[in-house]
């Protein structure tokens, strides 16, 4: 297991090994999870709206609907 050395300003560096097994690249986002007394760092999920199709089954909408939900109607 890698170990991590903590430097002034509370920064670590992820090995790159690490980071390219998870597919991390600058910029990836991770949530911090503390465990008890352990610190669990994990690729944050990002929620499309693709993930969500047919979540709550299908459902039939009128265009109208639609469009007053999004502020559209005169």
């Amino acid at each position: 297991m890698p170990t991590v050395v903590l430097d002034q300003k509370g920064r670590i560096t992820i090995p790159s090994e690490v980071r390219s097994r998870l597919g991390l690249k600058p910029g990836s986002r991770l949530e911090l999870v503390l465990e008890g007394d352990r610190i669990v760092l994990r690729p944050a999920r990002r929620l499309r709206a693709r993930d969500l199709l047919g979540i709550a089954g299908q459902e039939e909408v009128e265009l109208e609907d639609v469009e007053c939900a999004l502020g559209e109607t005169s």
